[in-house]
């Protein structure tokens, strides 16, 4: 048996938010229910506090967690009690979000995870692995990890320490790709470690030009993880006199002919239509995508080839979501995954 409520971040529609007890999340027809061990933190999850100013929303997309409850339509065998699971959820937009004690989640968009892997190095799977899969498969085309390339194709993933960056270069190395990469100065051999081939200073102005030469002028598949500031200008500068075709984080377009860029929502493999942080509208090719991918990232991560972006756990669980937010505001997190243990939350009495 559940319990009646559980305790959750819950907003309170000016910009702030509050530890709740609130109603435990209904599971639907196709969804399951998790109990959340570990949440990770992403950028969208402090901004949406501030832009999607409604009360009574869960903070939170990424989690991993235990399987406790399954909708009565869901295919049997898909998922057992029990099983240790990890994905995301649009968090801050309803009353449903990792932040939480428990969350539902649709069961064909899970990731099942190896019993070897805590749940805090694998609660940071959902929004960047599937991020990932949607610009490196979906948007450019390019062979996976499970069917590799017979002949290496060059590809550019800029910023390799962000999190969606690092876990783009492991899944492009593993596909047999000869990967090119970002990052700052202290950070090249981190990144080269993850697989990157080649990686470049991100601040050196001459990068785009490293790179054209180092890609013989014709690279033509490009992940920029940042998509904002200079990077639109660097990534486009990188590829070749044909052009090619750039998954952006963000929406932008390039200012070079002969260059498309595709702008990549992680949300949108829930396949509904989306109204914020960017109205999108729903794609069903993208929700069947979605639940390739999950099965997808389940077999890369059971060959145990996939290294976790290094965590960095706050000590006080959903109480330190607040000190989370503002150390990622102010740009002291590098390389890392902010991560909290549901049961380190004082007060949670179960």
């Amino acid at each position: 048996m559940f319990p009646g409520t559980m305790k959750a971040l819950v907003t309170l529609g000016d910009g702030s938010f509050q530890l709740q007890d609130v109603k435990i999340p209904s599971v639907g027809f196709d969804q399951i229910l998790v109990k959340v061990v570990a949440a990770a933190q992403n950028p969208t999850d402090w901004k949406t506090v501030l832009l999607h100013t409604h009360a009574g929303n869960i903070l939170g997309c990424d989690f991993a967690g235990t399987v406790v409850e399954i909708g009565a339509e869901v295919s049997a065998g898909l998922r057992k009690m029990g099983e240790r699971v990890a994905g995301a959820v649009h968090g801050g937009i309803a009353p449903n979000g990792a932040y939480a004690e428990y969350v539902a989640v649709d069961a064909a968009l899970i990731i099942s995870i190896p019993d070897d892997m805590t749940f805090e190095n694998v609660a940071q799977l959902g929004v960047a692995c599937f991020t990932v899969c949607q610009s490196l498969y979906q948007c450019l085309g390019l062979p996976t990890p499970l069917k590799p390339a017979s002949v290496p194709e060059d590809i550019l993933i800029w910023s390799g320490t962000s999190a969606t960056g690092q876990y783009a270069v492991q899944f492009a190395k593993l596909a047999g790709l000869r990967v090119i990469s970002t990052a700052s100065a202290k950070n090249i051999e981190f990144v080269k470690s993850l697989g990157a081939d080649e990686v470049f200073d991100y601040a050196d102005w001459k990068t785009p030009k490293k790179i054209s030469a180092t890609t013989e002028g014709s690279l033509k598949y490009a992940v920029d993880c940042i998509s904002e500031g200079m990077t639109p200008n660097q990534v486009s500068m990188s590829l070749g006199k044909e052009g090619g075709t750039i998954a952006t984080l963000l929406p932008y377009e390039s200012k070079r002919q002969g260059i498309k860029t595709v702008f990549i929502l992680g949300y949108s493999i829930l396949g509904k239509a989306i109204e914020f942080p960017f109205a999108f509208p729903a794609n069903r090719d993208h929700y069947e995508n979605g639940k390739i991918y999950a099965q997808m990232i389940s077999e890369v991560l059971a060959l145990g080839t996939l290294k976790a972006v290094p965590v960095r756990l706050y000590p006080h669980g959903l109480s330190s979501v607040y000190d989370g937010f503002e150390d990622m505001k102010a740009g002291k997190v590098g390389a890392q995954k902010i991560t909290y243990r549901i049961s380190d939350t004082p007060g949670l009495g179960r």
